[in-house]
């Protein structure tokens, strides 16, 4: 089995449009088969200079700069959008790509994002989550000329024509988490992808048994799933330029070597294939240093062909 390997970036720390536009268009260059980017609207570290941008908006705009890659996020917060509005902003960008979008939704979890911008937390966001997938989902799926209503604690729908649609006969649907019950049961009611979000390596294999449980509890198959991981990503040619790779995200190389997708070229490739060996399909590769394009250069030329 191929392993799918996809560029992630975190542009709340730090990143004009521009910028992304330059590694969305690098990563269809080089074969990677999707650029991803985060939904957060506040740096976690650093001035975040020159401020966010928001993730649906960048995709739109990258969704006509490339023809190709793949694009989405990882992952879209329900705090920050009703469920109406995202269904409709996801679908139009999705006929924008000609079919190139898929949607990571979760519950929002950083307090502080919210509270600079004006945004409600509430304390108890599952609920928020669960009707969201339920009504995006379901709004997608109508029939054209049929309408569709949903009535629940958070949220209410009446007479919706459902529109408009998406590209995609159906829009790929994300989720992760790492509850032992309900986010498991969740993934297996709406996703066609299960992600673990930075987990610890030796945790990875025992996660996907839990997933599996539960896609056979709802009466899936483990095949309808794609089970993937986001990891971060330093690699260099030979130790040294790993080491200035490290430090220029500021991270311990010992410490990237035991958490991500890191060392030298040979590392990286046993990393990947272990991932691989443990029921991995799908990695996204975390890119913290957005100016460094020669990374993904090497991964795509001397990693990617030995997966």
């Amino acid at each position: 089995m191929t392993l799918d390997l996809r560029i992630f970036t975190e542009p709340q720390q730090g990143a004009s449009y521009d910028t992304l536009l330059a590694v969305a268009q690098a990563t269809e260059k080089l074969g990677f088969s999707a650029f991803f980017r985060s939904d957060h609207y506040l740096t976690m570290g650093g001035d975040g200079l020159p401020g966010p941008t928001d993730a649906w908006t960048t995709l739109a705009g990258l969704a006509r700069e490339t023809s190709t890659v793949r694009l989405g996020t990882l992952v879209s917060s329900a705090t920050f959008r009703y469920p109406g509005v995202l269904a409709i902003q996801v679908a139009q960008v999705d006929q924008m790509s000609g079919g190139r979008v898929e949607l990571g939704l979760g519950a929002g979890w950083f307090k502080a994002e919210h509270t600079a911008y004006g945004i409600p937390f509430p304390a108890k966001r599952f609920g928020l989550l669960e009707e969201q997938l339920a009504i995006v989902t379901g709004l997608w799926s109508t029939p054209v000329g049929e309408t569709f209503s949903f009535s629940g604690e958070h949220y209410t729908l009446t007479d919706s024509p459902a529109l408009p649609k998406p590209a995609q006969a159906k829009i790929p649907v994300i989720v992760g988490g790492g509850g032992p019950r309900r986010t498991p049961a969740l993934a297996a009611r709406f996703a066609d992808e299960y992600n673990q979000a930075f987990p610890e390596i030796d945790a990875i294999g025992p996660r996907i048994d839990v997933i599996n449980k539960a896609l056979a509890d709802a009466g899936r198959s483990p095949e309808s799933l794609t089970q993937s991981v986001a990891l971060v990503l330093a690699v260099g040619k030979d130790e040294a330029e790993f080491t200035r790779r490290a430090a220029a995200i500021g991270r311990e190389p010992a410490e990237l070597r035991e958490h991500g997708i890191a060392g030298t070229v040979s590392e990286a490739v046993d990393r990947l294939a272990s991932l691989r060996d443990q029921g991995v399909q799908r990695v996204y590769l975390q890119v913290l240093d957005l100016q460094d394009l020669d990374h993904l250069d090497l991964v795509a030329r001397e990693v990617a062909p030995q997966l």
